[in-house]
């Protein structure tokens, strides 16, 4: 008992040890990966500062722009007053005035139709392109889907009005800075990605479904609608997202989580761990199997050793009864020494047997029980009751006579340990099919809930001189020879049963 309790009290250290390393480690691995983590959030949130600046600055852009457009569609508009001006005044100085309004107008684009849509009147186009009948009539449909007319009704009489419309599209300059201004945006989304630290982001329109532009993400991945929906929502968990504000109208999003690195290195501690685990499970078991194979070359040599030594005073002993009986020794006498002599003789049968295949074959469970049961009942305490249950009296199993006897012998006097001399010993077989199960009930003191496996394990006992091989032997031969199985299946302060389970 001690020499077990000291191994279980150097498992359970190694196991604490083993268990304060683990959590260390873990600890360590979390405050790293928590200081990565601020850090990269920092540098995400500076860069993101950055981006805002320069969304600032594309935003002023184009308030410029709008104005620019506004203030060309004035001067169209004023442009447009003065021709009409121009038709019906008949002051000189207003009609030089209007005239100078009129040529001033030299880069915005205007085409002048009646109120049959015929071009009547147009300016600032490429001259050699006009010559083209198709020409003007193609840039009116373009013109017509950029901006809306401006109706420019003359009135040539009282009763006449002339209805007209002139419709105009940016400036060349206009139309050149648009271009300058829409590849700075794509240059400013651009820049998003590329400048965004190694860390994986996704930029989205102000729905926050639509993606503009991603970064250090999986492209093949993103062929799939919901995982991109799942990835944001992922985003949107791990941080809020930063809002920029391209312009007045128009608000849209980046969406960050942490780098693949930081993940990793979030995840590398179970990983390690798990391979250590792997590693010392693997080189547990190679070391246990290495312990029990040597265990059972022991265990196999000092049976043999044990049977051979046995031999020769057995030898000899069957010679004396042999000599005895001609000196007319009283026969009972003769027949008591000639029953321990047989018992002597199964003992080392018994011990011969250990390490070697024992021969299985199918017999009479019950008639094994009763040959055992009659041997111990005079051999055990008077006080002790010894009952056999079965429903049939011949129920075949396979099984070697000798070590299955060896086998009760042990879980009867442990029984009858258990009772200190005094109590109820009931072995029940039950038929199950396949099966047989023989249950070993005592009435004594029961063994405790957290000792129902080591109590099969080497070197366990309850006794002071006890080298705690009972047990571990029984194990040994039901499942090693026996294929069976053997366990604690109750026991309390009522009693306590073993079952054996053998094959049929």
């Amino acid at each position: 008992m001690n020499i077990y309790s000291q191994k279980q009290r150097w498992k359970l250290f190694l196991a604490a040890l083993a268990l304060l390393i683990v959590v260390g480690s873990l600890w360590y691995t979390n405050i790293l990966v928590k200081k990565i983590a601020s850090d990269e959030r920092e540098k995400v949130q500076l860069w993101a500062g950055a981006i805002q600046n320069k969304a600032t600055l594309v935003s002023y852009t184009s308030e410029l722009f709008e104005k620019i457009a506004t203030d060309e569609r004035k001067k169209i508009e004023i442009w447009a007053e003065a021709s009409k001006r121009l038709i019906t005044s008949e002051n000189n100085n207003d009609i030089s005035f209007y005239l100078e309004i009129i040529s001033g107008n030299s880069t915005i684009p205007v085409i002048v139709v009646d109120e049959n849509n015929n071009i009547v009147n147009h300016r600032n186009f490429d001259e050699e392109k006009v010559k083209d009948p198709n020409y003007l009539k193609t840039e009116l449909e373009l013109i017509k889907k950029i901006n809306p007319p401006i109706d420019l009704d003359i009135k040539i009489s009282r009763n006449h009005v002339l209805k007209q419309k002139l419709y105009y599209k940016d400036s060349k300059i206009f139309s050149e800075l648009k271009e300058v201004l829409d590849d700075l945006i794509q240059s400013f989304i651009s820049e998003i990605v590329i400048n965004s630290a190694a860390v994986p982001v996704i930029y989205t329109d102000s729905t926050q479904t639509n993606i503009i532009e991603y970064g250090n993400l999986d492209n093949e991945l993103f062929t799939d609608s919901l995982y991109l929906l799942q990835v944001i929502e992922e985003m949107r968990l791990q941080n809020n997202p930063i809002a920029v504000n391209i312009d007045k109208n128009t608000v849209n999003y980046i969406f960050y989580k942490d780098s693949y690195l930081l993940t990793q290195l979030k995840y590398y501690p179970y990983f390690q761990f798990g391979i250590i685990g792997l590693f010392l499970i693997i080189a547990y078991y190679l070391f246990s199997t290495s312990r029990k194979v040597e265990q059972n070359q022991v265990w196999v040599g000092m049976a043999k050793e044990t049977a051979h030594q046995l031999g020769t005073p057995l030898s000899s002993l069957m010679a004396w009864v042999e000599y005895l009986k001609l000196k007319n020794i009283d026969e009972n006498t003769i027949m008591e020494l000639s029953k321990d002599i047989n018992r002597l003789e199964t003992i080392t049968e018994r011990f011969s047997k250990i390490g070697s295949i024992p021969k299985l074959e199918n017999e009479n469970v019950i008639e094994v029980l009763n040959q055992t049961l009659e041997y111990l009942k005079v051999r055990i305490s008077k006080n002790i009751e010894v009952e056999l249950k079965s429903e049939s009296a011949n129920l075949l199993a396979k099984l070697n006579p000798s070590l299955f006897s060896w086998v009760l012998e042990n879980l009867i006097k442990n029984a009858v340990d258990a009772m200190k001399g005094d109590g109820k010993i009931t072995v029940t077989v039950t038929d199950q099919s396949q099966f047989v199960y023989i249950d070993i009930a005592d009435t004594g003191t029961g063994i405790p809930r957290s000792k129902h496996k080591t109590i099969f394990e080497p070197g366990y006992t309850t006794k002071q001189r006890g080298w705690g091989l009972g047990l571990s032997l029984v194990k040994r031969i039901i499942e090693n020879y026996h294929s069976g199985k053997i366990f604690v299946k109750q026991s309390d302060a009522m009693g306590t049963t073993f079952r054996i389970v053998l094959n049929k």
